[in-house]
């Protein structure tokens, strides 16, 4: 089935160029023009992807991002003008997958929708469940649960999590594993990694200051404890 895609921002002409290049290239595209009628268009629609503006009226991006990832865990790449990295790492925080800075080439932002979508749809060609000591992944239904606790994760925490436990013990270096969330299509900094492995911590840790499962490496990066 053709991907449906949720573009957000408030300056028409953006969503109709967007919605323009990316229906040439495929997708299905509806529209939003702020983060309260996204709210909206999220629920009633339910796109595959998300991309989204920050700077809007009446609800912003940081807004949506809190008020939607209570709701979902659609993946969502952020459009910003910003590029302060505090800004970014809010964004991260928040569950947001990928960033596209503006003024940005209409073919990167494809490539970047295009790998978001990808990792997705590997998942469905994997092992369906995977499981190390407390911590359950099935990928069909992407659901985690850790002992008998059910635990919501965003799209990047959960292909962390799917990479960490398709190979218990293995350390991953940052690079490696932002690969394994973006693809070639990224060029951001592999401190983006540290944020999501914090959010991830706070999620399946017992004590996430004392960490059990997800364990860092030094020098390298992270790696899941092996039973």
């Amino acid at each position: 089935m053709t991907k449906l895609i949720l573009v957000v921002d408030d300056k028409k002409e953006l969503r109709v160029l967007i919605k323009s290049y990316l229906e040439e290239e495929g997708f299905r595209v509806t529209q939003a023009v702020d983060g309260q009628d996204a709210l909206y268009v999220a629920r009633h629609d339910k796109p595959d992807l998300i991309i989204l503006d920050l700077m809007m009226p009446n609800m912003g991006g940081y807004d949506f991002l809190r008020a939607h990832r209570r709701e979902a865990d659609t993946p969502i790449i952020i459009l910003t003008a910003k590029l302060e990295e505090g800004d970014k790492v809010l964004g991260l925080e928040l569950g947001a997958d990928d960033f596209v800075t503006k003024p940005f080439s209409m073919r990167e932002l494809t490539a970047r929708v295009r790998a978001v979508l990808r990792r997705m749809g590997r998942d469905q060609a994997d092992t369906a469940v995977l499981r190390v000591a407390d911590v359950a992944l099935d990928r069909t239904r992407r659901l985690v649960t850790v002992e008998t606790r059910s635990v919501d994760l965003t799209p990047s925490e959960f292909d962390l999590l799917a990479a960490f436990l398709a190979a218990p013990g293995r350390a991953f270096t940052r690079a490696e594993l932002l690969d394994r969330l973006q693809g070639d299509a990224y060029d951001g900094y592999e401190r983006t990694i540290d944020v999501h492995i914090r959010n991830l911590r706070t999620k399946i840790e017992p004590d996430p200051s004392k960490p059990r499962y997800v364990e860092t490496v030094y020098g390298v990066g992270y790696r899941f404890a092996e039973e």
